[in-house]
């Protein structure tokens, strides 16, 4: 399928609710939440965006290397650092013209038939989380789902279920205690509850929604394998610093000491390298993936990934990049910097 062919189909299905914009960059869906832009102004959605899209690659094109791209994640090679985020409440966020379960369905076959991983959601109630894992299953197990911070029962009995499903790791998205649509439900976490919490499973365990060094070491202290710098995609708190910001700071403090993802406007395999030289072992796609499944199903999802697998191998190409490990800042342009 054709991209634009993709975001046609998506942009009929999806209005009025997500316009499909050339640039999407919050400003025209700002304070659309539930819906699908930011909170408040939607600064915090936009500022994901615009900083990373202010950094600017150095091209180096004098070498005799033909990128690679494949990583290891835990129990499986990805065929690029490049997983779906999890995106859930569909009918609530994106409109009734694709429900839950074939969401959740072309999101994870279409990221595993793309060499990739797709993360799943969750939400109150059990449709979102239960699409997920019947999903995952359906693959084989292949997929992560993440959950909601609910009470710890419920978050005991969703961890056993995804053990179940023979899941290679299961994650929490901490933030979520934001969204306004399920804030009475969703309690923040102490040190001591996460400690917990992670200790519940064997499963490695990701923290999704840090935005602080200080956070990055709680998180880490309390077991995780795995953090994800995240603001939920701007739709928690306005005024934040967009992602690219903040990851380089994170990285610094935490680097080797765990797996480090982000997530926060990243629209191309190019703004996939920016993240990659700014500090993550990976990155987090919500919305390019999510319009691959308006706009083509699983077929869709397998387009749009493909797309940013060949973007990131082209980016790499051009920056002097042979492999994931010669990634770091120094592709990226300073001004009056000199590179020898």
């Amino acid at each position: 399928m054709s991209l634009q062919l993709i975001k046609e189909k998506a942009r009929e299905k999806l209005a009025p609710l997500c316009r499909v914009c050339p640039e999407c960059n919050g400003r025209v869906c700002s304070g659309q939440v539930p819906g699908v832009g930011g909170a408040g102004r939607g600064r915090s959605f936009q500022n994901n965006y615009d900083e990373l899209f202010k950094i600017k690659l150095e091209m180096s094109i004098i070498h005799n290397k033909l990128p690679q791209t494949t990583c290891n994640f835990f129990s499986r090679q990805l065929a690029a650092p490049i997983i779906a985020a999890p995106i859930s409440g569909i009918e609530n966020n994106y409109g009734d013209k694709i429900s839950e379960m074939e969401y959740a369905r072309s999101i994870v076959q279409g990221c595993n038939q793309a060499g990739l991983v797709a993360m799943t959601g969750d939400g109150i109630g059990d449709l979102e989380f239960h699409s997920g894992i019947k999903a995952i299953i359906d693959e084989g197990g292949w997929g992560i789902p993440i959950l909601k911070p609910f009470n710890k029962d419920l978050i005991y009995e969703r961890i056993n279920q995804s053990e179940n499903a023979g899941v290679p790791a299961i994650g929490m998205d901490i933030d979520g205690a934001g969204l306004i649509a399920m804030k009475l439900g969703l309690p923040p976490k102490s040190k001591k509850e996460l400690r917990e919490i992670v200790a519940a499973t064997k499963l490695p365990f990701i923290i999704k929604g840090i935005m602080t060094v200080r956070d990055a070491f709680i998180a880490i202290e309390a077991g995780a394998k795995a953090i994800v710098v995240s603001n939920h995609g701007g739709r928690v708190l306005d005024d934040t610093p967009g992602t690219a910001v903040i990851l380089p700071e994170i990285a610094k403090a935490v680097k080797g000491k765990v797996i480090l993802l982000v997530d926060g406007g990243i629209r191309s395999g190019v703004d996939i390298l920016k993240m990659l030289a700014l500090g993550a072992d990976g990155v987090l796609i919500g919305r390019p993936l999510a319009i691959g499944v308006f706009g083509g199903g699983t077929k869709g999802v397998r387009a749009v990934a493909d797309q940013l697998k060949d973007e990131l191998w082209q980016a790499m190409l051009m920056t002097g990049c042979g492999d994931l490990e010669e990634i770091n800042d120094s592709i990226i342009y300073q001004q009056g910097v000199f590179r020898g």
